[in-house]
């Protein structure tokens, strides 16, 4: 199921003018940072971004239709050169007393994005600077995002009605940089895509999921094992990797490393709240495998895991502290692996299973716990 970001235009991407309308490009000025930090969410977390707007009267001799586009598609074509592309644009034309069912914060234009087996509200989120944005989320069944100054809840707010909406504000703030690190905190997820002249790599990674995973390298028994690190670390993972494997392995396992590393530095963030550490000791009939990670910032991989086959499953034996390498790399996590054994594949399945338990480990987050895990003050 999809999740959406339903954002507001005018006085949330845009400032708002003293008359609220804008029908000229020289009152057009963009919301602060909010390029710099909407471009994040885009680029690296799984949200769907609609834009909801009301503009009252469009069409209208009181705002005819051609002093609007030309700064509603200056100001698409702004957010399109820095990678930032709305799945949906939702404009209600009608005035605030014609009390119509299309005009937020009713639901009007809104009814496909009810649909339970497609878009996931309860996790998805509205953003905009009025409480009619707040009531837009309550009547999704979605939370708020408020970019509003936080007041002392006074008799007019009651009686506004803010107090009634107070549950269902997730963040009230100014900044779109709160915004993002709100969001990156809610979702722990990244989509990486990294394209060289050697490979293509394209992933998906949510760390707070089931275990779900799909995942084409063009190398069977590589994806056997990205399935396990999937299903035992507890993230929904989803990898599809074209290389040149007409010249051999090397560089699609390589890739897929960095890529699947930068996932996971992304989706952890800062690392608040983390356990940090994780560890586990396995066994797979005559094998044991230990692995250890710490999320330090630091790459670092210590290996003891000799194989005494050339390959396994069509992947070369010497790739695996290769990926491992490469993952540590680009995490910038140390690593340390020991496996012991006669069957190959026996010993290379359980240090990926060892490995992702211990990944399990080191990325649970304690509720509430807004703590970084070290002295230092940053990881």
């Amino acid at each position: 199921m999809q999740k959406i970001l339903f954002i507001d235009r005018d006085g949330t991407l845009i400032l708002e003018p003293e008359d609220f309308q804008i029908d000229a490009l020289e009152k057009l000025e963009f919301y602060p940072r909010v390029f710099q930090y909407l471009s994040r969410i885009a680029k690296e977390l799984d949200y769907e971004l609609v834009m909801v707007s009301n503009q009252d009267g469009l069409g209208t001799d009181s705002f005819p239709e051609h002093t609007f586009w030309p700064t509603q598609n200056a100001v698409l074509k702004a957010f399109e050169n820095e990678g930032i592309r709305f799945r949906e644009i939702i404009i209600d034309r009608t005035f605030p007393h014609e009390n119509a069912p299309t005009r937020k914060p009713r639901t009007g234009l809104l009814h496909h994005f009810f649909d339970p087996t497609a878009y996931d509200l309860a996790n998805s989120f509205v953003i905009g600077d009025r409480l009619t944005d707040v009531e837009l989320a309550k009547n999704l069944g979605a939370r708020a995002i408020w970019i509003h100054q936080k007041p002392q809840l006074g008799i007019a707010e009651t009686q506004g009605g803010l107090d009634a909406l107070r549950s269902v504000i997730a963040l009230q703030t100014l900044e779109w940089e709160d915004i993002y690190h709100f969001l990156r905190g809610q979702t722990r997820s990244a989509r990486i895509h990294r394209k060289t002249y050697e490979t293509e790599v394209q992933i998906q990674l949510r760390i707070d999921g089931k275990g779900t995973y799909k995942h084409h390298t063009g190398i069977g028994f590589f994806d056997h094992m990205l399935d396990q690190l999937a299903k035992h670390s507890g993230c929904d993972l989803e990898i599809n990797t074209s290389g040149d494997l007409h010249i051999d392995e090397h560089h699609t396992i390589e890739d897929t490393a960095i890529a699947l590393g930068e996932a996971f530095r992304v989706a952890l963030g800062d690392k608040r709240g983390i356990n940090r550490y994780g560890f586990a000791i396995l066994p797979m009939d005559d094998c044991l495998a230990q692995a250890a990670i710490d999320f330090s910032g630091r790459p670092w991989l210590v290996w003891d895991a000799p194989f005494h086959r050339e390959k396994v499953g069509g992947m070369p034996t010497e790739m695996f502290y290769h990926f491992f390498k490469s993952f540590s790399d680009s995490a910038q996590c140390n690593i340390n692996l020991k496996a012991e054994g006669q069957n190959e594949h026996h010993k290379i399945e359980i240090l990926f299973k060892a490995f992702a338990r211990a990944v399990r480990m080191a990325v649970h987050r304690t509720p509430g716990n807004q703590e970084l895990p070290t002295t230092k003050g940053k990881l």
